[in-house]
Protein backbone atom coordinates (compact mmCIF):
# COMPACT_ATOMS: atom_id res chain seq x y z
CA UNK A 1 0.00 0.00 0.00
CA UNK A 2 1.50 3.32 -0.83
CA UNK A 3 1.29 6.27 1.18
CA UNK A 4 0.07 8.32 -1.48
CA UNK A 5 1.67 12.18 -1.67
CA UNK A 6 4.91 11.33 0.18
CA UNK A 7 8.16 12.10 -1.81
CA UNK A 8 7.90 8.74 -2.19
CA UNK A 9 10.31 5.66 -2.53
CA UNK A 10 9.82 4.57 0.83
CA UNK A 11 6.89 3.66 1.99
CA UNK A 12 5.62 4.04 5.74
CA UNK A 13 4.98 0.88 5.55
CA UNK A 14 7.73 -0.24 4.74
CA UNK A 15 9.57 0.63 7.93
CA UNK A 16 6.70 -1.00 10.64
CA UNK A 17 8.00 -3.23 12.11
CA UNK A 18 11.69 -2.72 11.31
CA UNK A 19 14.92 -2.54 13.43
CA UNK A 20 16.45 0.92 12.67
CA UNK A 21 19.77 2.26 13.96
CA UNK A 22 19.40 5.80 14.65
CA UNK A 23 23.40 6.53 15.61
CA UNK A 24 24.09 10.08 17.77
CA UNK A 25 21.54 11.43 20.29
CA UNK A 26 21.43 14.92 19.86
CA UNK A 27 18.21 16.39 17.91
CA UNK A 28 18.80 15.10 15.05
CA UNK A 29 19.10 11.67 16.69
CA UNK A 30 15.97 12.12 18.79
CA UNK A 31 14.22 13.81 16.01
CA UNK A 32 14.89 10.88 14.02
CA UNK A 33 14.14 8.68 16.70
CA UNK A 34 10.32 10.26 17.21
CA UNK A 35 9.46 10.06 13.58
CA UNK A 36 10.47 6.18 13.13
CA UNK A 37 8.19 4.99 16.04
CA UNK A 38 5.18 7.26 15.19
CA UNK A 39 5.40 5.46 12.01
CA UNK A 40 5.67 2.12 13.10
CA UNK A 41 9.31 1.44 13.28
CA UNK A 42 11.60 -0.17 16.40
CA UNK A 43 14.26 2.46 16.66
CA UNK A 44 17.06 1.60 18.39
CA UNK A 45 19.40 5.54 19.69
CA UNK A 46 23.11 4.80 19.59
CA UNK A 47 25.55 6.98 20.80
CA UNK A 48 29.48 5.99 21.23
CA UNK A 49 30.09 8.48 24.00
CA UNK A 50 29.87 5.96 27.64
CA UNK A 51 29.79 9.07 28.88
CA UNK A 52 26.32 9.90 28.30
CA UNK A 53 23.48 8.35 30.75
CA UNK A 54 20.81 6.10 29.47
CA UNK A 55 18.16 8.28 31.67
CA UNK A 56 19.58 11.62 30.21
CA UNK A 57 19.07 10.30 26.16
CA UNK A 58 15.57 8.94 27.08
CA UNK A 59 14.95 12.33 28.38
CA UNK A 60 15.43 14.05 25.32
CA UNK A 61 13.00 11.68 23.27
CA UNK A 62 8.94 12.76 23.73
CA UNK A 63 7.08 10.54 25.87
CA UNK A 64 5.60 7.95 24.36
CA UNK A 65 8.49 7.25 22.20
CA UNK A 66 9.87 3.79 22.82
CA UNK A 67 13.54 3.65 21.83
CA UNK A 68 16.31 1.04 22.92
CA UNK A 69 19.31 2.93 24.06
CA UNK A 70 23.24 1.89 23.73
CA UNK A 71 25.76 3.54 24.69
CA UNK A 72 29.49 2.60 23.77
CA UNK A 73 30.10 -0.12 21.71
CA UNK A 74 26.80 -1.76 19.69
CA UNK A 75 26.60 -5.53 19.90
CA UNK A 76 27.04 -7.45 16.99
CA UNK A 77 23.98 -8.73 16.72
CA UNK A 78 22.25 -5.35 16.98
CA UNK A 79 24.09 -4.21 14.06
CA UNK A 80 23.04 -7.54 12.24
CA UNK A 81 19.60 -7.03 12.70
CA UNK A 82 19.11 -3.48 11.58
CA UNK A 83 17.15 -2.61 8.11
CA UNK A 84 18.15 1.42 8.08
CA UNK A 85 21.42 3.33 9.59
CA UNK A 86 20.44 6.88 10.05
CA UNK A 87 23.16 8.90 11.09
CA UNK A 88 23.36 12.25 13.00
CA UNK A 89 25.37 14.92 11.24
CA UNK A 90 28.23 14.90 13.68
CA UNK A 91 28.89 10.98 12.72
CA UNK A 92 31.73 10.95 9.80
CA UNK A 93 30.36 8.84 7.27
CA UNK A 94 33.45 7.18 6.25
CA UNK A 95 34.29 5.39 9.10
CA UNK A 96 34.72 1.88 9.39
CA UNK A 97 31.37 1.61 11.53
CA UNK A 98 29.52 3.30 8.80
CA UNK A 99 31.32 1.14 6.45
CA UNK A 100 30.43 -2.16 7.57
CA UNK A 101 26.49 -1.63 7.17
CA UNK A 102 27.24 -0.66 3.86
CA UNK A 103 28.80 -3.50 3.07
CA UNK A 104 26.17 -5.64 4.38
CA UNK A 105 23.83 -3.57 1.87
CA UNK A 106 22.14 -2.05 5.15
CA UNK A 107 21.13 1.58 3.46
CA UNK A 108 22.69 4.43 5.55
CA UNK A 109 20.72 7.66 5.69
CA UNK A 110 20.61 11.07 7.43
CA UNK A 111 17.92 12.69 9.02
CA UNK A 112 17.36 15.39 6.35
CA UNK A 113 16.49 11.75 3.67
CA UNK A 114 14.57 10.13 5.90
CA UNK A 115 12.57 13.45 6.54
CA UNK A 116 12.47 13.79 2.81
CA UNK A 117 10.88 10.31 2.16
CA UNK A 118 7.86 10.77 4.62
CA UNK A 119 6.95 14.28 4.47
CA UNK A 120 4.63 15.74 1.67
CA UNK A 121 4.87 19.38 -0.33
CA UNK A 122 7.28 21.43 -1.91
CA UNK A 123 10.77 21.71 -0.69
CA UNK A 124 13.41 24.31 -0.95
CA UNK A 125 17.20 23.13 0.29
CA UNK A 126 19.61 26.12 0.96
CA UNK A 127 23.38 25.48 1.52
CA UNK A 128 26.40 27.06 1.26
CA UNK A 129 29.81 27.53 3.41
CA UNK A 130 28.35 31.11 4.37
CA UNK A 131 25.12 32.92 5.15
CA UNK A 132 22.88 29.90 4.78
CA UNK A 133 20.71 30.83 7.69
CA UNK A 134 20.41 34.54 7.48
CA UNK A 135 19.08 33.10 3.87
CA UNK A 136 16.81 30.84 5.12
CA UNK A 137 15.48 32.76 7.62
CA UNK A 138 14.46 35.52 5.36
CA UNK A 139 13.10 33.25 2.83
CA UNK A 140 11.33 31.28 5.66
CA UNK A 141 9.46 34.79 6.37
CA UNK A 142 9.24 35.27 2.48
CA UNK A 143 7.26 32.04 2.31
CA UNK A 144 5.03 32.45 5.85
CA UNK A 145 4.06 36.22 4.30
CA UNK A 146 2.45 34.38 1.00
CA UNK A 147 1.92 30.68 1.54
CA UNK A 148 -0.29 29.54 4.83
CA UNK A 149 1.86 26.55 6.02
CA UNK A 150 5.32 26.82 5.93
CA UNK A 151 8.14 24.42 8.22
CA UNK A 152 11.68 26.42 8.54
CA UNK A 153 14.03 23.25 9.45
CA UNK A 154 17.39 21.65 8.57
CA UNK A 155 20.71 22.87 10.22
CA UNK A 156 19.04 25.97 11.58
CA UNK A 157 17.86 24.07 14.59
CA UNK A 158 14.66 22.40 14.05
CA UNK A 159 14.70 18.74 13.26
CA UNK A 160 13.45 18.09 9.43
CA UNK A 161 12.06 14.90 10.86
CA UNK A 162 10.02 17.04 13.78
CA UNK A 163 7.44 18.44 10.66
CA UNK A 164 7.75 15.61 8.21
CA UNK A 165 4.85 13.47 9.35
CA UNK A 166 2.26 16.87 9.79
CA UNK A 167 3.32 18.10 6.12
CA UNK A 168 0.64 17.93 2.96
CA UNK A 169 0.44 18.84 -0.15
CA UNK A 170 0.53 22.07 0.79
CA UNK A 171 3.52 22.92 2.67
CA UNK A 172 6.37 24.69 1.75
CA UNK A 173 9.56 23.45 3.63
CA UNK A 174 12.36 25.66 3.99
CA UNK A 175 15.94 23.40 4.61
CA UNK A 176 18.64 24.68 5.76
CA UNK A 177 21.64 22.01 5.10
CA UNK A 178 24.93 21.57 6.18
CA UNK A 179 27.15 19.47 4.07
CA UNK A 180 27.44 17.22 6.69
CA UNK A 181 23.64 16.25 6.03
CA UNK A 182 23.78 15.97 2.72
CA UNK A 183 26.48 13.22 2.70
CA UNK A 184 23.96 10.83 3.65
CA UNK A 185 21.05 11.83 1.05
CA UNK A 186 19.94 9.68 -1.76
CA UNK A 187 17.04 10.44 -3.10
CA UNK A 188 16.39 14.35 -1.78
CA UNK A 189 15.26 16.57 -4.40
CA UNK A 190 13.86 20.26 -3.50
CA UNK A 191 11.78 21.89 -6.35
CA UNK A 192 14.14 24.98 -5.41
CA UNK A 193 17.70 24.78 -4.47
CA UNK A 194 20.65 27.48 -3.69
CA UNK A 195 24.41 27.04 -3.09
CA UNK A 196 25.28 30.20 -1.73
CA UNK A 197 29.39 29.80 -1.89
CA UNK A 198 31.80 27.23 -1.36
CA UNK A 199 34.92 28.27 0.53
CA UNK A 200 37.25 26.30 2.40
CA UNK A 201 35.46 24.66 6.05
CA UNK A 202 35.23 21.65 7.74
CA UNK A 203 38.11 19.74 5.38
CA UNK A 204 39.16 18.18 9.26
CA UNK A 205 35.82 16.43 8.18
CA UNK A 206 36.17 15.94 4.65
CA UNK A 207 40.08 15.83 3.95
CA UNK A 208 39.73 18.03 0.45
CA UNK A 209 38.31 20.74 -0.79
CA UNK A 210 37.09 19.06 -4.29
CA UNK A 211 34.70 16.35 -1.27
CA UNK A 212 33.60 19.56 0.20
CA UNK A 213 32.28 20.99 -2.34
CA UNK A 214 30.62 17.32 -3.54
CA UNK A 215 28.86 16.95 -0.61
CA UNK A 216 27.13 20.94 -1.06
CA UNK A 217 26.91 19.97 -4.58
CA UNK A 218 24.61 16.70 -3.48
CA UNK A 219 22.03 19.37 -2.73
CA UNK A 220 21.06 18.86 -6.85
CA UNK A 221 22.06 15.35 -7.80
CA UNK A 222 18.26 14.65 -8.22
CA UNK A 223 16.71 17.80 -9.67
CA UNK A 224 15.71 18.12 -13.35
CA UNK A 225 15.03 21.51 -15.51
CA UNK A 226 11.97 21.45 -14.34
CA UNK A 227 13.47 22.97 -11.06
CA UNK A 228 15.64 25.38 -9.92
CA UNK A 229 18.74 26.03 -8.43
CA UNK A 230 20.03 29.71 -7.13
CA UNK A 231 23.84 29.56 -7.90
CA UNK A 232 26.50 32.36 -7.04
CA UNK A 233 28.25 33.64 -10.17
CA UNK A 234 30.88 34.90 -7.92
CA UNK A 235 32.09 31.58 -6.92
CA UNK A 236 34.80 29.70 -8.47
CA UNK A 237 33.05 26.52 -6.95
CA UNK A 238 29.67 27.15 -7.47
CA UNK A 239 29.94 28.89 -11.24
CA UNK A 240 31.70 25.24 -11.80
CA UNK A 241 28.41 23.48 -10.80
CA UNK A 242 26.73 25.69 -12.70
CA UNK A 243 28.26 24.13 -16.01
CA UNK A 244 26.91 20.66 -14.79
CA UNK A 245 23.81 21.42 -12.76
CA UNK A 246 20.13 19.28 -13.84
CA UNK A 247 18.27 22.02 -13.05
CA UNK A 248 17.39 25.92 -14.40
CA UNK A 249 20.06 27.58 -12.81
CA UNK A 250 19.47 31.05 -11.82
CA UNK A 251 22.51 33.34 -10.88
CA UNK A 252 23.65 36.41 -8.67
CA UNK A 253 26.77 38.55 -8.65
CA UNK A 254 27.88 41.29 -6.23
CA UNK A 255 30.68 42.39 -8.51
CA UNK A 256 29.18 42.23 -12.02
CA UNK A 257 26.15 43.31 -13.99
CA UNK A 258 24.51 40.03 -15.82
CA UNK A 259 22.70 39.33 -18.48
CA UNK A 260 20.31 36.65 -16.77
CA UNK A 261 19.83 36.99 -13.29
CA UNK A 262 20.46 39.54 -10.39
CA UNK A 263 23.52 41.84 -9.35
CA UNK A 264 24.34 44.74 -7.63
CA UNK A 265 24.61 47.83 -9.66
CA UNK A 266 25.85 50.89 -7.60
CA UNK A 267 23.26 50.35 -4.07
CA UNK A 268 20.73 48.65 -6.13
CA UNK A 269 19.52 45.10 -6.29
CA UNK A 270 18.74 44.56 -10.12
CA UNK A 271 17.25 41.54 -12.09
CA UNK A 272 17.97 41.08 -15.54
CA UNK A 273 15.38 38.70 -17.26
CA UNK A 274 14.37 38.51 -21.43
CA UNK A 275 16.29 41.75 -21.54
CA UNK A 276 14.53 44.16 -19.33
CA UNK A 277 16.16 45.48 -16.48
CA UNK A 278 14.53 45.95 -13.01
CA UNK A 279 15.64 48.17 -10.47
CA UNK A 280 14.15 45.96 -7.41
CA UNK A 281 15.32 47.94 -3.76
CA UNK A 282 18.07 50.39 -3.32
CA UNK A 283 20.61 48.57 -0.39
CA UNK A 284 20.09 50.92 2.04
CA UNK A 285 16.29 50.19 2.49
CA UNK A 286 17.24 47.07 4.18
CA UNK A 287 18.33 46.34 7.86
CA UNK A 288 21.10 43.98 6.94
CA UNK A 289 24.86 45.21 6.56
CA UNK A 290 27.69 44.20 4.71
CA UNK A 291 28.02 42.39 1.05
CA UNK A 292 27.65 39.31 2.54
CA UNK A 293 24.01 39.89 3.54
CA UNK A 294 23.46 41.68 -0.20
CA UNK A 295 24.57 38.03 -2.06
CA UNK A 296 21.75 36.71 0.96
CA UNK A 297 19.25 38.92 0.10
CA UNK A 298 19.51 38.40 -3.73
CA UNK A 299 19.80 34.81 -3.10
CA UNK A 300 16.42 34.71 -1.42
CA UNK A 301 14.80 36.87 -4.04
CA UNK A 302 15.49 34.19 -6.18
CA UNK A 303 14.38 31.55 -4.65
CA UNK A 304 11.41 32.86 -3.66
CA UNK A 305 10.33 34.16 -7.10
CA UNK A 306 10.90 30.05 -8.31
CA UNK A 307 8.61 29.38 -5.94
CA UNK A 308 5.95 31.83 -7.16
CA UNK A 309 6.03 34.57 -4.62
CA UNK A 310 5.48 38.25 -6.11
CA UNK A 311 8.28 40.61 -6.34
CA UNK A 312 6.35 43.18 -4.34
CA UNK A 313 5.85 40.55 -1.29
CA UNK A 314 9.55 39.50 -1.55
CA UNK A 315 9.97 43.48 -1.29
CA UNK A 316 8.33 43.91 1.23
CA UNK A 317 9.75 41.10 3.92
CA UNK A 318 13.56 42.38 2.68
CA UNK A 319 12.80 45.83 3.47
CA UNK A 320 11.72 44.60 7.27
CA UNK A 321 13.72 41.75 7.81
CA UNK A 322 16.73 41.95 10.44
CA UNK A 323 19.79 40.09 10.91
CA UNK A 324 19.48 36.58 12.75
CA UNK A 325 21.13 36.02 15.88
CA UNK A 326 24.64 36.16 16.47
CA UNK A 327 25.32 37.13 12.46
CA UNK A 328 26.80 40.69 12.34
CA UNK A 329 24.11 40.77 14.97
CA UNK A 330 24.61 44.68 16.52
CA UNK A 331 24.22 44.16 20.40
CA UNK A 332 24.71 47.86 21.57
CA UNK A 333 26.53 50.67 22.05
CA UNK A 334 28.03 51.52 25.25
CA UNK A 335 30.52 54.17 25.94
CA UNK A 336 30.67 55.41 22.31
CA UNK A 337 31.72 51.70 21.20
CA UNK A 338 29.65 49.91 18.63
CA UNK A 339 29.72 45.96 19.98
CA UNK A 340 28.64 43.69 17.55
CA UNK A 341 28.05 39.66 17.78
CA UNK A 342 29.51 37.71 14.85
CA UNK A 343 30.11 34.48 16.45
CA UNK A 344 27.94 32.30 13.71
CA UNK A 345 31.57 33.41 11.84
CA UNK A 346 33.10 30.05 12.55
CA UNK A 347 35.79 29.42 9.39
CA UNK A 348 37.88 32.60 7.54
CA UNK A 349 35.29 33.36 4.97
CA UNK A 350 32.52 34.35 7.78
CA UNK A 351 34.88 36.33 9.61
CA UNK A 352 36.13 38.13 6.54
CA UNK A 353 32.52 39.25 5.76
CA UNK A 354 32.13 40.56 9.36
CA UNK A 355 35.14 42.84 9.20
CA UNK A 356 34.46 43.95 5.71
CA UNK A 357 30.77 45.01 7.65
CA UNK A 358 32.30 47.48 9.82
CA UNK A 359 33.51 50.83 8.43
CA UNK A 360 35.10 52.20 11.66
CA UNK A 361 37.87 50.87 13.68
CA UNK A 362 37.59 48.02 15.00
CA UNK A 363 38.50 46.04 17.74
CA UNK A 364 38.43 42.25 17.14
CA UNK A 365 38.28 38.89 19.14
CA UNK A 366 39.07 35.60 17.20
CA UNK A 367 40.41 32.31 17.94
CA UNK A 368 38.78 28.86 19.05
CA UNK A 369 38.87 25.37 17.61
CA UNK A 370 41.19 24.18 15.01
CA UNK A 371 39.22 22.89 12.05
CA UNK A 372 42.87 22.91 10.06
CA UNK A 373 41.68 26.25 8.69
CA UNK A 374 44.42 29.21 6.87
CA UNK A 375 43.96 32.38 8.33
CA UNK A 376 46.02 34.60 5.25
CA UNK A 377 43.02 36.04 3.45
CA UNK A 378 41.21 36.86 6.46
CA UNK A 379 43.85 38.70 8.40
CA UNK A 380 44.70 40.25 4.76
CA UNK A 381 41.06 41.74 4.81
CA UNK A 382 41.36 43.60 7.75
CA UNK A 383 43.00 46.69 5.68
CA UNK A 384 44.30 48.70 8.77
CA UNK A 385 40.97 48.66 10.22
CA UNK A 386 41.91 46.17 12.78
CA UNK A 387 43.14 48.32 15.73
CA UNK A 388 43.74 45.50 17.77
CA UNK A 389 43.53 41.55 17.36
CA UNK A 390 42.20 39.68 20.80
CA UNK A 391 42.65 35.96 20.06
CA UNK A 392 41.49 32.87 22.09
CA UNK A 393 41.62 29.46 22.43
CA UNK A 394 43.82 26.32 20.71
CA UNK A 395 44.50 28.41 17.59
CA UNK A 396 45.42 31.51 19.06
CA UNK A 397 49.24 30.79 18.28
CA UNK A 398 48.41 29.78 15.03
CA UNK A 399 46.76 32.97 14.14
CA UNK A 400 48.95 35.32 15.78
CA UNK A 401 51.81 33.78 13.64
CA UNK A 402 49.58 34.54 10.74
CA UNK A 403 48.84 37.89 11.56
CA UNK A 404 52.81 38.98 12.17
CA UNK A 405 53.25 37.71 8.99
CA UNK A 406 51.02 39.87 7.51
CA UNK A 407 52.10 43.01 9.52
CA UNK A 408 49.69 43.23 12.30
CA UNK A 409 51.53 43.76 15.25
CA UNK A 410 48.59 45.14 18.04
CA UNK A 411 47.67 41.30 18.83
CA UNK A 412 46.58 40.16 22.68
CA UNK A 413 46.59 36.04 24.02
CA UNK A 414 43.64 35.77 25.94
CA UNK A 415 43.43 32.81 28.49
CA UNK A 416 39.71 33.07 28.76
CA UNK A 417 36.74 34.57 26.92
CA UNK A 418 36.15 37.15 29.62
CA UNK A 419 39.44 37.84 29.66
CA UNK A 420 39.31 38.47 25.94
CA UNK A 421 36.53 40.86 26.04
CA UNK A 422 37.74 42.95 29.05
CA UNK A 423 41.12 43.73 27.33
CA UNK A 424 38.45 44.76 24.56
CA UNK A 425 37.04 47.42 26.45
CA UNK A 426 40.34 48.97 27.57
CA UNK A 427 41.59 49.13 23.77
CA UNK A 428 38.29 50.38 22.38
CA UNK A 429 38.08 54.23 21.70
CA UNK A 430 34.87 56.24 21.41
CA UNK A 431 34.15 55.85 17.90
CA UNK A 432 35.36 51.94 17.64
CA UNK A 433 33.53 49.05 17.16
CA UNK A 434 33.83 45.69 19.42
CA UNK A 435 33.51 42.66 16.57
CA UNK A 436 33.24 39.23 17.96
CA UNK A 437 34.03 37.00 14.59
CA UNK A 438 36.62 34.66 15.73
CA UNK A 439 36.73 32.33 11.64
CA UNK A 440 37.22 29.25 14.18
CA UNK A 441 34.76 26.77 15.67
CA UNK A 442 33.44 27.32 19.43
CA UNK A 443 34.19 23.55 20.63
CA UNK A 444 36.44 23.49 23.23
CA UNK A 445 35.70 26.56 25.06
CA UNK A 446 31.84 26.43 24.47
CA UNK A 447 29.27 24.25 23.15
CA UNK A 448 28.35 25.62 20.28
CA UNK A 449 28.35 29.31 18.25
CA UNK A 450 25.15 30.05 20.20
CA UNK A 451 26.91 29.87 23.43
CA UNK A 452 29.84 31.74 22.61
CA UNK A 453 27.36 34.80 21.42
CA UNK A 454 25.24 34.99 23.90
CA UNK A 455 28.40 35.19 26.90
CA UNK A 456 29.76 38.15 24.72
CA UNK A 457 26.10 39.89 24.29
CA UNK A 458 25.61 39.24 28.38
CA UNK A 459 29.18 40.72 29.01
CA UNK A 460 28.04 43.39 26.65
CA UNK A 461 24.70 44.52 28.26
CA UNK A 462 26.45 44.12 31.47
CA UNK A 463 28.89 47.28 30.65
CA UNK A 464 27.48 50.75 32.55
CA UNK A 465 27.10 53.18 30.02
CA UNK A 466 30.31 56.27 30.79
CA UNK A 467 28.83 58.74 33.27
Amino acid sequence: MNNSGTHGIYDIEELQGKKVLVVGSGLSGTGAAQVLCQVGAEPIVFDANDKLKTEDVRAKLQQGVEAEIILGVLPEEIARAVSLVVLSPGVPTDTEFVEAFRRQGIPVWGEIELAYRLGKGRVIGITGTNGKTTTTSLVGEIMASWYDDVDVVGNIGNPYTKTALDSTQDTVTVAEISSFQLETVERFCPDVSAILNVTPDHLNRHHTMENYAAAKEAVTKNQTKAQTCILNYENDYTRAIGTRCPAQVVWFSSVRRLEEGFYLEGDEICQAQDGTVTHLIDIHDMNLVGMCNVENVMAAIAIAQAMGVPMETILAVVRRFKAVEHRIEFVASKRGVDYYNDSKGTNPDAAIQGIRAMNRPTVLIGGGYDKQSEYDEWIEAFDDKVRCLVLIGQTREKIADCARKHGVENIVLADSFEEAFQVCTEKAREGDAVLLSPACASWGMFPNYEARGNLFKELVNRLEEAE
